[in-house]
């Protein structure tokens, strides 16, 4: 069988294990034929490791059990999920312990696994290719708050440039300087001089015009959960949210002045984080001042997934690239999608909208085209909910490339197809009824796109030319077989104002 257009052969599965200072993960990727990253399957395990640094500089006997223990279950993973690559790493509590290495040989002798461990130059570079993958960014800062460290690269033109690494990990602050529940005053202000001394001593850059952070990590994605839980907000992965400054101080504050126990029932907060929270969530707030910014564009990956696209051989392509692979993955995994239909549906739609919306959003204009390329694969699902359920599935997969509005956008734009009472609004604030008219146009066109590209032969070229009269446009399709206005007709006279005339057949 001949591979749709766009894809490739399906490259070897491999599992990427990470040995951090707070905890330790393994997740196990396919890089599928479309060059789009997905999880098959991943696991975590509380270590633990640096509070044991800070304490004795060392690792204690209980510290390397658990770590063994958890990469016990790591490694039966692995070899469940047929890995056919494994890398494993460790990062900075392991290599500021002074026996860290006898952990190192200690798995190597009892697991059969190598464990590398990389400095803070390494973790910066491997976070950065894995944080910055899917994110429509091309200047800036990136950081990567961890349990022992935080790392910082400067960025542009989506290429890394220099990197820091800063002793100022979550867990490692909050160990150093938060001995009460909750913390003291007297506490707090001693983090905060600690930390404003060295974000000052490093001397990072200030962002300017057009510069964005990007930021990665579990205390962050931590914070990003506590912001998106406490408001409506219609998409639930962390991937391209946007987190204001305002936002990050409310929220340490708040995380600041509870005793643990009441930290812990906070919708959002991992229970296993709640003892370091304050220490990462205060080193947030410290950066975001050193460096100017007044949100944070977060990012739901990171090393592993950076360890992952260098073992695949995938490098930080262009936003452009990713939003395509993402595409092609989606409608790729459904056997009954027809690139060549969704490609006349696309052309069918973008030339609609050019002749009666000029002046459309780029925006708009990209989620019409998507929507068009996308639509067969609700046929899959169901033929009469289609339009329905390719938004469920927008809303629910993995689209990166895409900002959380254009997600929205996306998904507001196919409900308004398949149901013209279904309102914008309900996925704001992303989409608001401001958009509703703009989305309402839209929504015409794709089912118009559709209607036509079902009706023509498939023998011939689908071409439209389209004439717009003061009460009337006129569609002449020369391919057309046949076409009568059923409800779109209707639907086309309320949004547009004017009569739609249908020529099937006509080459004048």
């Amino acid at each position: 069988m001949a591979r749709k257009r766009g894809l490739r052969a399906h490259p070897p599965r491999v599992a990427v294990i990470d040995i951090g200072s707070n905890s330790g993960r393994v997740s196990i990727f396919d890089l599928d034929p479309a060059g789009h990253l997905r999880i098959f399957a991943s696991t975590r395990a509380a270590l633990r490791l640096v509070g044991d640094v800070e304490r004795r500089h060392s690792l204690s006997p209980a510290a390397m059990e658990r770590t063994l223990e958890a990469l016990q279950d790591f490694r039966a993973m692995t070899l469940g999920a047929g890995a056919r690559r494994i890398v494993a790493v460790a990062t900075a509590a392991v290599r500021d312990a002074d026996n860290g290495q006898v952990l190192i040989d200690r798995i190597r002798r009892e697991l059969g696994l190598r464990v590398k461990v990389i400095g803070g130059r390494q973790e910066a570079r491997c976070g950065f290719q894995g944080a910055l993958h899917g994110l429509e960014v091309s200047d800036g800062l990136l950081f990567d708050l961890g349990g022992g460290s935080l790392q910082v690269t400067r960025f542009r033109g989506r290429r890394p440039g220099r990197s820091w690494s800063l002793p100022l990990g979550a867990l490692r602050l909050s160990a150093a300087f938060i001995k009460s529940d909750p913390p003291r005053p007297a506490e707090l202000r001693r983090l905060r001089t600690h930390l404003s001394r060295l974000l000052r001593e490093a001397r990072l850059p200030h962002l300017r015009s057009g510069q964005r952070l990007v930021g990665t990590g579990g205390t962050l994605r931590n914070l990003a959960k506590i912001d998106l839980r406490s408001r409506p907000y219609p998409v639930s992965r962390l991937h391209g949210y946007l987190l204001s400054a305002e936002r990050v101080r409310e929220i340490s504050g708040l995380l600041a002045a509870n005793r643990l126990r009441r930290r812990e029932a906070i919708p959002g907060l991992s229970e296993d984080r709640a003892d370091s929270i304050v220490g990462g969530a205060l080193a947030v707030v410290g950066l975001l001042k050193a460096v100017g910014a007044e949100q944070i564009l977060v990012s739901g990956q990171g090393v592993r997934e950076g360890l992952a696209y260098g073992l695949l051989g995938a490098g930080v392509p262009a936003p452009r690239r990713v939003r395509e692979a993402a595409l092609l993955s989606l409608a790729g995994r459904f056997r009954d999608w027809k690139p060549e239909a969704a490609e006349r549906r696309r052309r069918l739609a973008a030339a609609l909208q050019r002749a009666l919306e000029p002046k459309a959003k780029p925006e708009l204009r990209e989620s019409l085209e998507d929507a068009a390329r996308l639509l067969d694969i609700g046929r899959a699902v169901d033929f009469f909910d289609r339009h329905a359920h390719v938004a469920d599935m927008v809303m629910a997969t993995e689209l990166n490339g895409f900002s959380h509005r254009e997600i929205a956008l996306l998904a507001a734009l196919l409900r308004r197809a398949g149901d013209p009472r279904s309102e914008p609004r309900d996925l704001g604030p992303l989409v608001t009824g401001a958009d509703r008219d703009r989305i309402e146009r839209a929504a015409v066109l794709l089912l118009l796109a559709d209607d036509l590209e079902e009706r023509c032969s498939k023998r011939r070229p689908v071409a439209v030319r389209c004439r717009v009269g003061k009460r009337q446009v006129t569609l002449d399709v020369p391919s057309l077989a046949g076409w009568r206005p059923r409800g779109v007709g209707p639907r086309f006279q309320r949004a547009f104002g004017k009569t739609l005339v249908v020529r099937p057949g006509a080459a004048r």
